[in-house]
């Protein structure tokens, strides 16, 4: 028997083969099988989503690596950063207090950059600080201005004081106006004749103006201050005997330049065409206990 499935009969004037629109009867033909339907491919197995598997797979991979330490440091400096801008913060507010309470002016302080600020607050020594008053005053005497440069300053706490300060030097600026004002109301008598100061750098002196009169004194420094040294008094004869000017300038400059913390002592004075400067300084100071100067409760 032909099978018409494996040898289809010709379309007439196609050539292509008809295959009957039905199988044969008996067909498909004994002993034949159709073939087994494929077997699905079994589902990829389930990733291990638990923590100890990720941090496998991340730490498999060198790049991952490289992007967890660059990270991690990071973070790190971030927050050792963040810590010393507080601390260095934290630390001018404290020593601008102290200086606020010593000159009784605004001030402005700052630490030295390097070793970091943690690093000297760890250790106790800071190695420079940096202060600015405002300028307005510096205790009674007014328009006066420092700048301060502190040196070695270690924080120990002994029997006898709170610490040590390596060195300090205070240029003090003092102007002609702030010298006025500081006169007339700090000095009895003299203050009530004096209108204006004028400086002369020539001669290293100051001139205390007056309606009736003048005083030429020159400054100096004296036992560790500044002195005015009356050279000489025109005009005030009746009213104010030379005599009663010098005593009345001592108690006035001593009042103003002396009995400073840490020992701090005039080195030098100097006229200008708009006032006086001097500086101050001291070495190898001992700084007051906290209980032993209000001023230095804070540190």
């Amino acid at each position: 028997m032909t099978d018409p499935w494996a040898h289809p009969p010709q379309q007439p004037g196609t050539g292509q083969p008809q295959f009957p629109q039905h199988p044969p009867q008996g067909y498909p033909p004994q002993g034949y099988a159709p073939a087994a339907p494929a077997t699905p491919a079994p589902p990829p197995p389930e990733e291990d989503s638990s923590l100890p598997a990720k941090l496998k797979r991340l730490f498999s991979d060198p790049l991952s690596i490289v992007l967890v330490v660059v990270i991690v440091m990071a973070l790190v400096f971030a927050v050792l950063l963040g810590g010393e801008l507080y601390a260095r913060h934290r630390a001018d507010s404290v020593v601008t207090k102290v200086v606020e309470c010593v000159v009784q002016d605004n001030a402005k302080a700052s630490f030295g950059v390097l070793p970091p600020f943690l690093v000297q607050h760890m250790s106790g020594h800071y190695t420079n600080i940096r202060i600015e008053t405002a300028g307005n005053q510096v205790r009674e005497a007014k328009g006066m201005k420092v700048n301060l440069d502190i040196n070695d300053v270690r924080l120990e706490n002994t029997a006898n004081s709170g610490g040590s300060v390596g060195s300090l030097t205070a240029d003090i600026t003092w102007t002609s106006d702030g010298i006025k004002q500081t006169i007339q109301g700090a000095v009895p008598l003299i203050g009530s004749f004096v209108t204006g100061v004028t400086t002369n750098p020539s001669d290293g002196t100051v001139e205390l103006e007056g309606a009736l009169g003048s005083i030429t004194a020159k400054p100096q420094v004296v036992d560790g201050g500044i002195s005015l040294q009356v050279q000489k008094v025109t005009g005030l004869g009746f009213t104010l005997p030379r005599e009663t000017v010098q005593p009345a300038l001592d108690a006035f400059t001593s009042q103003l330049t002396k009995n400073y913390p840490l020992a701090i002592h005039a080195d030098s004075v100097q006229v200008t065409d708009t006032g006086v400067v001097s500086r101050f300084s001291t070495q190898n100071a001992s700084l007051p206990k906290q209980n032993d100067d209000p001023c230095f409760s804070s540190l």
